[in-house]
C-alpha cells in the first residue's frame, strides 16, 4: 500500500489524444494525480469542473493536474469538449496506474461487493515523492454551513506543502 513519503510509482499510459504519457514526464513539477470512476457521471463531472475552475491557481503553484479513469481516450476527448475541461486525462482501461496507487479494489454498495475505482487523489512533489494522499474522496463535503470542494482542499494542502518546503 502506497503511503505519503513513498516514491511515486511511475507508469506510462495514453492521454485523451492517444499520446503516451509517463508520470516522469512531469519531473520537477508538483503533480495532482486524481483517480475517478467514469466520464460524464455527476460526481466525476463536478470533480473535473472543480479542478478546471482552479487550473490557474494550481498553475501558479507550479502544479499540473492529471485525471485518470478506465475510460477510453475517445471518451475523454468527448468529456473534455462537452465540459470545456482544462485537464490532462489519462486512459487506463487495464487499470495499470489504478492498481499501482491502490485506486482499484473492493468496494461495497448497498451490501453488494464488487471491484471498482476507489476515488483517490495524490499530491506528488517535484522530487517524485507522494507528499499527500486522499482515499475514498468525496467531491464535495459539508463543513459547518457550507459545501467545500475537494479541489479546494487539495489546493490548500498544496499551498501549505510548498510553503513548508
Amino acid at each position: 500500500m502506497i503511503q505519503a513519503g513513498d516514491k511515486a510509482p511511475n507508469f506510462t499510459i495514453k492521454d485523451q489524444d492517444d499520446k503516451e504519457i509517463s508520470l516522469t514526464d512531469f519531473s520537477g513539477k508538483w503533480i495532482v494525480l486524481y483517480f475517478y470512476p467514469k466520464d460524464n457521471t455527476s460526481g466525476c463531472t463536478k470533480e473535473a469542473c472543480d479542478f478546471t475552475d482552479s487550473t490557474d491557481d494550481f498553475s501558479n503553484l507550479d502544479a499540473v493536474i492529471i485525471g485518470v479513469s478506465p475510460d477510453s481516450s475517445e471518451s475523454h476527448r468527448k468529456f473534455i469538449a462537452k465540459h470545456k475541461l482544462g485537464l490532462t486525462l489519462l486512459s487506463d482501461p487495464d487499470k495499470i496506474a489504478h492498481k499501482l496507487y491502490g485506486a482499484w479494489g473492493l468496494k461495497k454498495n448497498y451490501g453488494k461487493e464488487y471491484e471498482g475505482v476507489i476515488r483517490s487523489t495524490f499530491i506528488i512533489s517535484p522530487d517524485g515523492k507522494v507528499a499527500e494522499m486522499w482515499k475514498n474522496v468525496r467531491v464535495r463535503v459539508k463543513r459547518k454551513d457550507r459545501e467545500v470542494k475537494h479541489a479546494d482542499i487539495v489546493k490548500d494542502k498544496l499551498d501549505e506543502l510548498r510553503s513548508a518546503g
